[in-house]
């Protein structure tokens, strides 16, 4: 049996685990087209990326681009870990956000209206 290959160089953002094809061209507008700069970027200073060129923030989105980093799966994020996380995100949204007290759009807005949005 030959021993495993490292990733490419190239190998597209969504070769990160539970990244998807979506997750692609986020990146890419970002100015993020390979997994290997996402990697060496890490999740933080990516997130900002994103947020900085319009991507509206999702807590959920933030914490699976760090357990993919780390080869988790993305419900893998619990307890202390997860209220962590909650307040780096929450961070790193007033840190890149024109307006961070504008009101939710999208789906954040969605789930405001059904109690389940930024209260999470």
């Amino acid at each position: 049996m030959s021993p495993a290959r490292p990733p490419s160089a190239s190998a597209p953002v969504s070769t990160i685990r539970n990244l998807g094809p979506a997750s692609d061209a986020s990146f890419a507008r970002a100015g993020i087209t390979s997994a290997q700069q996402l990697r060496d970027l890490g999740a933080d200073a990516a997130y900002a990326k994103l947020l900085a060129c319009g991507s509206q923030p999702h807590f959920i989105g933030y914490y699976a681009l760090v357990m993919g980093l780390q080869g988790r799966p993305w419900n893998d994020c619990k307890g202390d870990e997860k209220k962590a996380l909650r307040i780096q995100f929450d961070r790193l949204k007033a840190e890149n956000l024109k307006n961070p007290d504008a009101p939710p759009a999208g789906i954040e807005q969605i789930l405001n209206a059904i109690d389940t949005g930024t209260k999470r």
